[in-house]
């Protein structure tokens, strides 16, 4: 593997660095990579974690932990957290991410590991699991569906697809319009533990298990320009959902009862079209690693377990 940089400075000593390296795509773009292992020291298994759009390490506190017994391996999106934007700004879609999960996979030397995958990175796994199935050794994804994401989106509202489809683009496209002007703002915005208290009672996320920690997360996200991150968004709302039925490797879901972003019902749904998939559903919302991070992280070693 190539040089790794040195370790980010963390908030706390309970909580492992993460060190972060660079990788060049298929295209040329030159990603910001991380790990929570550089040198192979953990006795596990290793996850590639397709991560939520324009979202950070952060995010999933239990596995940044000392003894968390798995090692991580992810990316940070394209124009997100020290990434570069590529040289064409179309080339934003799940397409574009999986081949940027294969380099990273490459450059860390991974012919073949189980993924990890959380919202919009779900339809990364799914479309890498189609594409590159000999790369996959199963799938783990949580508070998110394998295509046609937005879609789903509002679910515990009860709209039509179609509605909750429109609602959620149009909102996109309106915020990616006005992004230049809200991204100041957004920057200067004093996130602490008493932000992250008004967020987690405001039924988008429900309250979470280390609010220092999710402050950091919240922090790191808005470094991200709004207009970009929502080109983003808009650029992978376009990716359909993925025939289940090529999927064969072990497989399973974490849902969220109240996710807004993902819907529970499209998830188990899924889940019954891959045989021998399993479905958890938990009271929680789109951030669920971080609210119940213990369950979260005992339902992902059971499935490693399985996969071994």
């Amino acid at each position: 593997m190539a040089a790794i940089a040195q370790p980010e400075s963390t908030i706390d000593s309970a909580t492992p660095s993460v060190y972060f390296f660079d990788v060049e795509s298929a295209d040329g773009t030159l990603l910001r990579a991380w790990t929570n292992d550089p040198d192979c020291l953990i006795d596990g298994p290793t996850v590639v974690l397709c991560n939520g759009l324009g979202t950070n390490p952060w995010t999933t506190p239990s596995l940044l932990r000392p003894g968390s017994g798995v090692r991580v391996v992810s990316w940070n999106h394209r124009g997100t957290g020290g990434s570069a934007r590529p040289a064409d700004r179309k080339h934003v879609g799940i397409e574009h991410f999986v081949e940027d999960a294969v380099a990273v996979m490459d450059h860390v030397g991974l012919d073949k590991a189980v993924l990890l995958g959380w919202s919009m990175g779900v339809n990364t796994m799914f479309e890498l699991a189609v594409r590159h199935p000999e790369r996959v050794s199963g799938l783990f994804a949580y508070a998110g569906v394998p295509g046609a994401t937005f879609s789903t989106m509002l679910a515990p509202l009860h709209l039509p697809k179609p509605v909750a489809r429109a609602l959620t683009v149009n909102l996109a496209r309106v915020v990616a319009a006005t992004g230049k002007a809200i991204t100041p703002i957004a920057k200067r915005l004093p996130i602490g533990q008493k932000a992250v208290s008004l967020v987690s009672h405001s039924g988008f996320m429900f309250p979470v298990a280390d609010p220092e920690l999710a402050a950091k997360a919240i922090r790191e996200y808005l470094t991200t320009p709004i207009d970009w991150y929502f080109h983003l968004a808009l650029t992978t709302a376009a990716h359909g959902r993925v025939s289940l039925s090529r999927i064969d490797v072990p497989t399973a879901f974490v849902a969220a009862k109240w996710d807004l972003l993902a819907g529970p019902r499209d998830m188990a749904s899924a889940a019954e079209r891959i045989e021998g998939a399993t479905y958890v559903e938990l009271v929680g919302s789109h951030f669920i690693a971080m609210e119940q991070p213990e369950r979260f992280h005992e339902l992902l070693l059971e499935f490693l377990d399985r996969v071994r």
